[in-house]
């Protein structure tokens, strides 16, 4: 096993069953080595991906986002913030004092998106949002004022303007159909021009990542760099201009939206994917796109356990050969049911889980299950270190240092709430940039408040606005 942690777990596992999983195991440890190499890989399709030519097939699509300038304190104001990034959108009212410099979550609120919603039309998903953003605004008494919004969305865009944004695919589950090649601003004004009950201000089109970002930056300026890991996966960070060749301008730096979550998209992960990771990528609903992101995000992570069980079970390893129907409907070992198999001292909480899932289980299973979750955990935390260590080393070496220290403003359910995600993550982002100090920063409300502070400086900087002072090239 490849983590200390891993050791502890294997306790009470008979030796001659510890070499047998190993064999199972293997392909999901990743020595230091392979892991350099992947951020190499990244590092190159980074630079293909900020080419004004070689962008139009990199499958890491490094989108400007004309974001050129973080907040300097004198932003003040109410504003409305939409959050959609996976099957819960929020709606938020956030208020920036400028004489205490903070940022104010005011009041939100939390609407789920149905899966029928996820797959049907795309006017349908966004009546549904106007609705709940106009209920959110009756019963806040926001009725009659009209606030600038800052809206979320992510998943990959290419950013025209501030307020201007074509979705280019659909990611995490979502198929809604008219959407795609569509300007995801202008369908949201349509929705709340269908209901006529209320109006909303100007609009800043903010993906989660420089949310993230943003929400920290306003207080650590060292912050350049925005991470998710959650249901998705992206990063974004503070490039210089005179690389990003798809944007007139040579002088300053502008937030790129890396969307890692497509790194492998063109075969360059074969080597590392699993069959399991195949065989997930194959049943999804976007076969043979965003493969990283399927390798390590919360929306895959229990869905790859999943099949590793079935498998040892079929080879009767596990269980007694015996597997339960819920065991083999997929879905049902959901990312968040892999916490307490790693959390846990005592293995109380996994046989409830284990028994929930209609297994006969020993002792010896539920540690099998146990090192299983941990293995595949700790691959997703090491993949996500291979891929920041090449976001951190790119920026040191742009910049001609020797040492580069840096803040990465982080978000997503899978680092907040796994026990030891973030830990690996970070122990091994220092093996593979060991020329970066890089502190961790966990983004309070990010895309919320971040969303709101990206309108706050464009609204600062109108009328000679950003998004108008550098224009795409295509």
């Amino acid at each position: 096993m490849n983590t200390d942690r891993s050791s502890l777990h294997l306790e009470g596992i008979p030796a001659d069953k510890l070499i047998t999983l190993q064999g199972y195991l293997e392909p999901f440890q990743l020595s230091l080595e392979k892991l350099q190499e992947v951020s190499h890989r990244l590092r190159r399709d980074m630079t293909r991906g900020l080419g004004k030519h070689s962008h139009h097939n990199a499958p890491v699509k490094m989108l400007p986002t004309f974001v050129r300038a973080t907040p300097d304190g004198t932003e003040k104001g109410d504003f409305l913030a939409l959050d959609l990034g996976g099957t819960h959108f929020r709606v938020l009212h956030v208020r920036v004092v400028e004489e205490e410099q903070k940022v104010l979550k005011m009041d939100s609120q939390i609407c789920t998106i149905p899966t029928d919603m996820m797959l049907g039309p795309g006017q349908q998903l966004f009546d549904h949002i106007a609705a709940c953003l106009g209920d959110f605004i009756s019963s806040r008494n926001l009725k009659g004022q009209t606030l600038p919004l800052g809206f979320t969305f992510s998943f990959p865009c290419e950013q025209k303007e501030i307020d201007k944004s074509i979705l280019i695919r659909w990611t995490k589950g979502f198929k809604c159909s008219g959407v795609e090649g569509e300007d995801v601003v202008k369908l949201l004004k349509e929705a709340i021009q269908r209901r006529g009950d209320y109006e909303i201000g100007t609009v800043a089109m903010v993906n989660d990542t420089v949310g993230t970002m943003m929400s920290c930056g306003y207080r650590d300026q060292s912050c350049e760099i925005g991470m998710i890991i959650g249901t998705g996966t992206n990063a974004c960070y503070m490039e210089e201009m005179k690389n990003v060749k798809r944007v007139e301008g040579e002088d300053g730096r502008m937030c790129i939206n890396t969307e890692w979550g497509g790194f492998g998209d063109d075969g360059s992960l074969k080597d590392i994917q699993t069959t399991f990771d195949v065989m997930v990528d194959e049943a999804s609903v976007n076969p043979g796109v965003h493969i990283f992101e399927k390798m390590i995000s919360g929306m895959y992570l229990g869905e790859i356990v999943r099949l590793l069980l079935v498998k040892l079970t079929e080879d009767k390893f596990l269980f007694s050969g015996q597997a339960s129907e819920t065991l083999l409907m997929p879905g049902s070992f959901e990312t968040n049911v892999i916490y307490p198999f790693i959390s846990e001292h005592s293995l109380e909480n996994v046989e409830h889980i284990l028994t929930k899932l209609g297994l006969k289980w020993d002792e010896v299973d539920a540690r099998v299950v146990r090192v299983c979750c941990d293995t595949i955990s700790s691959r997703s935390a090491r993949l996500c270190a291979a891929a920041l260590a090449a976001i951190t080393n790119r920026i040191r070496n742009n910049r001609k240092l020797g040492h580069l220290k840096t803040t990465v403003g982080v978000d997503g359910t899978v680092y907040k709430k796994h026990p030891n995600f973030g830990e690996e993550l970070q122990a091994t982002v220092r093996l593979l940039a060991p020329a970066c100090h890089i502190t961790f920063m966990v983004s309070e409300d990010g895309s919320g408040k971040g969303a709101a502070m990206v309108t706050a400086v464009a609204q600062r900087l109108a009328p000679a606005c950003i998004c108008t002072l550098y224009m795409p090239l295509y």
